[in-house]
């Protein structure tokens, strides 16, 4: 039961930040150590092609129950001592509507991999982190994490009442389908994406365990919704406000922004905790929770706990460049660090929490010199073709393949890439032109100005262990 959960749930941040050992080095500390399930199938796919650094994929390639599977994605993708540094990274196919079978291995076999290695040496619980606009890929990383043993799936960027019923279909070894969100389609008509787990379910494959599932929800009125209408069991939720890190959920009612272009959130996008209490599940607080205080303050509010992500985002575990780390460390101990939440970055119209820090596509130089090009495809819109089939587009590609496609020329305007600009942050950015890496995007919620109080007296970085130490310390005292 959710019940049984612990008071704190790292976040499962952008592209792999919330690394297999973030979450390993909180699960053993008896916390929800969460990784991120998006874009795992690229990130495995380029630490493939750097030779496998450490020797970790290896490791979780060799404990994956169908060996012929797994021999096929090392051999399409691995290099021996890594590729030339200048080399561009082999492309993965894209995904559409029918996927690819060598996409589905690599999702599946990433998803697989990342669990695995998060669960190994220890009796923790781990959780997955997907997007719910991110529907393409979905299916397949769902049973790549749930085949590892994953213990909890956490879902938000959208309103995942289908996942339920798919978690249940995958853990009794059944087919399952999710309908696609397609613009432009006609009334009645109704577009999805299927997936099979019959290939990879091998005799000695014991029966698969069905996680908890916790939507990511930022309102009570979305919880009321999901617990009510959503195709099975929902297991609690954690309720996000405004200031957490990366896709907010936009202000209820007509957008307006404020003096420095931020959307203005008031009132009426405040939960309702009575409403959240009498739904009788538990439920996690999330955005500037990260501290003992506010922990706290959720549990007089009714809540199991908080959860965490910006505080996680820049420890030693984490997946962010240590270079990028220290820059934004050293911000926050001069209290010049700053998060602006974009509304026009991310090609999904959610708004967008993007950190200001030089070198990056937060900076107005680097991202006008930035060739507009979506070859990640993650955050694509699916789209009705006149023809009847499903096309794909997306705002923060060249404009004029997006009008092309019959895009809005209004919606490409301040679209960033937030596929290869998070892939950067990790340090696994594809190489463009002149052998230059693509710039990075790092997001983070409003507790960024405040990280500094994570490191420990005469150091400049701090671990996952710091952040729990001080969380917990009122409940330890």
């Amino acid at each position: 039961m959710a019940r049984n959960l612990p008071a704190i749930i790292q976040g499962g941040m952008g592209v792999a930040v919330s690394s297999w050992r973030l979450a390993r080095a909180v699960s053993t500390r008896g916390q929800l150590g969460v990784v991120s399930g998006t874009a795992l199938d690229t990130v495995v796919a380029r630490r493939l092609q750097l030779g496998d650094p450490g020797g970790y994929l290896r490791l979780a390639f060799d404990a994956f129950p169908v060996r012929a599977i797994a021999d096929r994605v090392w051999k399409r993708y691995f290099i021996a001592g890594g590729k030339p540094e200048k080399q561009p990274f082999r492309a993965r196919p894209l995904p559409a509507i029918r996927m690819p079978e060598e996409l589905l291995d690599l999702l599946v076999v990433a998803n697989f991999s990342e669990v695995h290695l998060a669960r190994a040496g220890h009796e923790g619980v781990i959780g997955v982190n997907l997007l719910e606009k991110v529907q393409l890929p979905n299916l397949a990383s769902l049973f790549g994490a749930m085949l590892a043993g994953v213990g909890v799936v956490l879902m938000g960027a959208g309103i995942p009442r289908a996942i339920p019923a798919i978690l249940d279909r995958f853990a009794a070894g059944q087919p399952a389908e999710l309908r696609l969100d397609v613009a432009g389609a006609l009334p009645g008509e109704s577009f999805v994406t299927q997936f099979d787990p019959g290939r990879y379910l091998s005799a000695g494959v014991a029966p698969l365990k069905r996680p908890l599932f916790l939507p990511i929800v930022s309102s009570s009125t979305l919880a009321l919704t999901l617990a009510r209408k959503s195709s099975g069991r929902v297991d609690g939720f954690v309720v996000e406000g405004p200031k957490a890190g990366g896709h907010n959920a936009p202000p209820r009612g007509a957008l307006a922004l404020d003096a420095n272009g931020e959307p203005v959130y008031g009132p009426r996008d405040e939960p309702d905790f009575a409403q959240l209490r009498a739904l009788g599940l538990p439920f996690w607080l999330a955005g500037a929770f990260g501290d003992a205080a506010m922990l706290a303050k959720a549990r007089a509010l009714g809540a199991q706990g908080i959860q965490v992500g910006t505080a996680f985002a820049f420890c030693e575990e984490s997946g962010i460049t240590p270079e990028l780390k220290a820059a934004v460390l050293c911000a926050s101990r001069e209290h010049r660090a700053r998060v602006f939440t974009d509304p026009l970055a991310s090609p999904t119209g959610f708004p967008f929490k993007v950190v200001q820090a030089a070198g990056t596509v937060a900076e107005a130089k680097v991202f006008d010199s930035r060739q507009r090009v979506c070859d990640l495809g993650y955050l694509r819109q699916s789209y009705r073709r006149p023809d009847g089939e499903i096309g794909y587009r997306c705002p923060g590609e060249s404009v004029g393949i997006f009008l092309s496609k019959g895009g809005d020329a209004a919606q490409t305007a301040g679209r960033k890439c937030v596929c290869n600009g998070l892939m950067s942050t990790i340090g696994l950015g594809q190489i463009r032109r002149a052998g230059q890496s693509e710039p990075a995007l790092i997001t983070a919620g409003d507790d960024l100005a405040h990280i500094a109080q994570f490191l420990p007296p005469g150091r400049d970085r701090y671990s996952a262990g710091d952040v729990l130490d001080r969380l917990l310390a009122t409940r330890q005292s």
